[in-house]
This record gives structure tokens, sequence and C-alpha cells, in this order.
């Protein structure tokens, strides 16, 4: 169940951080930056509990 938590999780900060990325503002670019790759580790974390299943 985790598996589709993390997924979730990192679709909402990829869309969130590619939309901040179009921002005027640098350091919102910036930030949103780093908060889709912080949504790609997750969804990334999400496959890993899915292939390993319950056993974490």
């Amino acid at each position: 169940m985790g598996e589709l938590i993390d997924k979730a999780k990192g679709n909402i900060n990829e869309a969130i951080g590619k939309a901040k990325q179009n921002s005027n503002n640098p350091e919102t670019r910036a930030d949103g930056a780093a908060q889709e790759l912080k949504g790609k580790a997750q969804q990334m974390k999400g496959e890993v509990k899915g292939k390993l299943g319950d056993n974490i």
C-alpha cells in the first residue's frame, strides 16, 4: 500500500514543481526544479516498494 502513496505524492510534487518553474521569480523556479526532483525520487521509491512487495 505504501507503494501507491509514494507514487501519488511523487506525482503531486512533480506537478507542483513543474508549475513553479513557469514563474518569473528565479527562486521560485529553483524551488520548483527541486520539488520536481523530489517527486521523481518519491515515485522511484514507490516502484522499489512495489517490486519488493510487503517485505520492507
